[in-house]
């Protein structure tokens, strides 16, 4: 018996590499731009007082990073690392991870700014196309499906033989759907907006919710850790879990299911 379905639509694939790209521009600028003011405040405003990171150069070749008041040596890695100039020096993440290469903050932004449209462009798109497909509601997260994360996660490293029942998505889909795709990704585009100069001058309130400015960026950046965390399980999970067939699927739309896989809700 044939299990091929159809999955992904047009949209959804393209909206899914487009924003792909785009993600990697936007941590590389982003970390461009972080490199022109290297810590980050909990407070309204810059104060040593409440810094939660710090990555500096307290002399010649040496690098260190401060976590919540503990300072670790990390010269070649933060602080202290390549200057995207062919030589080293105080500069708080590299060159080979930043656009451009060289310290430039300017450029960083129009990079970044520039492919932060595209990445809204992307979600947008996603989330309009599958509520139209009208599967946006089974990528919700229910009270049902909360005991059965560990279950599947457990079939996921291979601890258990068989996974939860689900339908066309599973519990771990669910809760990465729901949290990146409705919580964090909002909460990164806000936060991205409340630090823009030009919207904060239309817009000052937006700023004032999330805190002030250096609230605001201690937000954007946390929501880029998170992005990064569900970029590293996604690949693992493609990986691991039939990566011919997932990748087949996000090219032309076709999935094969598995044994266990679900066809609806």
């Amino acid at each position: 018996m044939d299990r091929t379905v159809y999955r992904y639509n047009l949209v959804t694939r393209l909206a899914h590499w487009v924003w792909l790209i785009a993600f990697l521009v936007l941590v590389s600028s982003g970390l461009q731009i972080f490199n022109a003011a290297p810590y980050l405040d909990a407070s309204d405003k810059s104060s040593p007082a409440h810094r939660v990171l710090s990555i500096d150069s307290p002399g010649q070749g040496v690098g260190t990073t401060t976590v919540f008041g503990r300072t670790f040596t990390t010269t070649g890695w933060l602080g202290w690392t390549d200057d995207g100039m062919g030589s080293q020096g105080a500069r708080a993440f590299p060159g080979w991870i930043t656009i451009p290469a060289y310290q430039d903050l300017a450029d960083g932004r129009r990079w970044h700014f520039f492919f932060a449209w595209v990445a809204s462009v992307c979600w947008l798109a996603w989330l309009v196309s599958s509520a139209l497909k009208g599967n946006l509601a089974e990528m919700i997260l229910r009270p049902s499906d909360i005991p059965k994360l560990w279950p599947m996660q457990a079939y996921y490293l291979k601890l258990r033989k068989e996974p939860p029942p689900h339908g066309t998505y599973n519990p771990l889909q669910k809760a990465a759907y729901t949290s990146i795709g409705l919580v964090i990704t909002p909460l990164v585009v806000l936060t991205g907006l409340a630090l823009s100069p030009g919207i904060d001058a239309i817009a000052a309130p937006l700023t004032w919710v999330f805190g002030g400015r250096q609230f605001a960026r201690l937000w954007h950046f946390a929501g880029m850790l998170l992005l990064i965390g569900f970029f590293v399980v996604h690949t693992f999970q493609v990986a691991t879990q039939g990566l011919i067939n997932q990748m087949r699927s996000m090219v032309t739309g076709w999935y094969r299911l598995g044994e266990h896989d679900g066809v609806g809700p």
